[in-house]
């Protein structure tokens, strides 16, 4: 095996939109609060100093990396910023793979090897994923912002793996 990446992918907390969405509504409740509040008061300042510290949060969560996806030499290599555990998933145990929907809901929450209902997730935004299904039927559903590059790339390495 030559070692040569075939895809590889980081996501960042901070650019889901709907968690900024959450944050900056927040923010914003917190100087409108504070524009009615009476100036003499000392929670006036506290409203304000805590719509600042909310829109820096939002800042600084544009450079927190949640999840890093590696495909090489015939594994899908998947590093998480909570936990030191790297996961890594042979593909010549990988039996099928399709492009589809994360999920319908419009709000999710980013998720690292979170084990439900038989299927593996990783995801931090988007809407798109992929689905792949090992040979013991346990499903794997990676979200990904560059859907058609990693199908592609997970195809073939697949087809590598069959030859």
């Amino acid at each position: 095996m030559d070692g040569t990446i075939a895809f590889h992918e980081k996501q960042y907390l901070g650019y889901s939109k709907y968690s900024n969405l959450r944050r900056i509504i927040l923010a914003l409740f917190f100087f409108v609060s504070y524009y009615f509040s009476e100036p003499s008061h000392r929670s006036a300042d506290v409203l304000f100093y805590m719509g600042i510290a909310t829109l820096l949060l939002s800042a600084l969560l544009m450079y927190v990396l949640h999840l890093e996806t590696t495909l090489q030499n015939g594994c899908l290599i998947f590093v998480g910023l909570w936990t030191a555990r790297k996961v890594k998933i042979d593909l010549s145990s990988i039996q099928s793979v399709e492009q589809i929907n994360y999920s319908r809901y419009y709000v999710r929450r980013p998720v690292y090897n979170l084990h439900r209902k038989g299927r593996v997730h990783f995801y931090t935004r988007g809407k798109d994923a992929l689905l792949l299904t090992d040979k013991d039927g346990l499903e794997y559903i990676v979200g990904t912002q560059k859907p058609e590059e990693f199908f592609e790339a997970v195809k073939i390495e697949l087809e590598k793996e069959l030859r």
